[in-house]
């Protein structure tokens, strides 16, 4: 697999655009993204309750397994708005299928921001009109700005995978830096491929891949309302890829690497974060298991706490092991921060002062423990939480 530079408009027939239409402030607001031809599509909704509008409505539109544009705003999330909202949602759909000449129930919406407010639809409508317009192969920079909420730089993947003897694309682009722990994904995250595959076998990679990424980022402990991660399959490279066959096995692979690079930048630049954190439990009896272990680590309040004031307390890392009712022997644990071996069989280890403080003043620290009690392993990200993270979220609406 080969990384290449553009993101979402990376794979064949695919072009997109982000415009400003006055939802915010300042800023690009309004982001879309279509196919030439009518893509397999599938999806992963919120598990929160409380679900906004935009993803109410693109969870029917996605029924059929058939999807040919996506319409995005910043700014403000369309959740609980009532019937309004849903209206609203649809009238977004409606606009933008108008623009482009296709059907209503060909194109997904997807809001992020501000929670209680209803959408300018005097505003959105002109928006979509003149993003329609801008579309382009060029657009992907443009569209990854326009979806951004408090996050500080766009978010964008691609590579490229050889399958039947020719190149597939797959390109990528997400928002997210607070409200940022998933049970499925959380933000947005828009994938593209100019794979052939139907609906059935691109949900069930699309499911995979999200166990292995966004499922298991977190910034917060939050889980948002609006949150999804859809990915579109055109179509126009190469041959359809069959379940069980050489190729199906690539695609996984090429997806898992473009979802888990997408996710890492999340809480890379998480609200306040000035590290990003790697940790990774093997010696789990389960993977799930591992998962969880991994996830309430890099959760912990202390343990993000600590590595923001750069101090290697291991100790709490136990203690976040110890709260997830999984299956653990405390004399058996290992931890190591990098290179060096913070806790041997569950108690303190011998370490270079010196290492271990360059250790915890990079910008990104990979932590391993190892459990010793089986053969499952899993990785997790976070970052840090440092006093800005407070101010940001005290004065999110003001």
């Amino acid at each position: 697999m080969e990384k290449i530079r553009r993101g979402i408009t990376a794979a064949k027939g695919f072009r997109a655009s982000g415009i400003s239409c006055g939802i915010k402030e300042e800023g690009l607001d309004l982001a879309l993204l279509y196919s030439d031809v009518q893509a397999a599509a599938a999806a992963v909704f919120t598990a929160n309750k409380v679900k906004a509008a935009p993803v109410l409505i693109s969870q029917q539109h996605i029924e059929n397994g058939r999807i040919q544009a996506i319409v995005a705003n910043s700014g403000m999330a369309n959740c609980c708005t009532g019937e309004q909202g849903l209206k609203r949602a649809a009238l977004m759909a409606e606009l933008t299928a108008v623009k482009l000449n296709i059907a209503p129930e060909s194109v997904l919406v997807a809001s992020t921001g501000k929670i209680g407010s209803q959408l300018p639809m005097e505003k959105i409508g002109p928006g979509i009109k003149e993003a329609a317009a801008n579309l382009s192969r060029d657009g992907g920079k443009d569209a990854a700005r326009a979806i951004m909420t408090t996050d500080t730089r766009p978010k964008e993947a691609a590579l490229e995978v050889e399958l039947f003897g020719q190149k597939v694309t797959l390109g990528g682009m997400a928002k997210g830096a607070g409200m940022i722990h998933p049970k499925m994904a959380t933000m947005l995250a828009f994938i593209t491929t100019d794979a052939l595959i139907s609906p059935l076998l691109l949900k069930k990679a699309l499911l995979h891949s999200v166990e292995q990424s966004f499922n298991m980022i977190t910034v917060d402990g939050d889980m948002s309302t609006n949150d999804m991660v859809v990915i579109l399959a055109n179509g126009l490279a190469g041959e359809e890829i069959i379940f069980g066959s050489r190729e199906f096995d690539l695609f996984q692979a090429a997806l898992d690497e473009l979802a888990i690079d997408l996710a890492r930048q999340i809480p890379a630049d998480g609200e306040g974060a000035t590290k990003l954190l790697e940790i990774k439990v093997k010696g789990a009896l389960t993977e799930e298991a591992a998962r969880r272990f991994a996830r309430e680590v890099v959760r912990y309040t202390e343990v993000k706490a600590a590595f923001y004031g750069a101090d290697p307390n291991w100790g709490r890392i136990m203690a976040a092991l110890g709260q997830t009712g999984q299956e653990i022997d405390p004399e058996k644990v290992d931890i190591y921060f990098e290179d060096q071996l913070m806790a041997k069989g569950g108690c303190k280890a011998p370490f270079d002062p010196i290492r271990i403080g360059t250790i915890m003043k990079q910008k990104e620290i990979k932590v391993e423990i190892n459990l010793n009690l089986g053969q499952a392993k899993a990785t997790a990200w976070g970052c840090d939480l440092s006093p800005e993270y407070v101010q940001i979220n005290a004065h999110y609406r003001t």
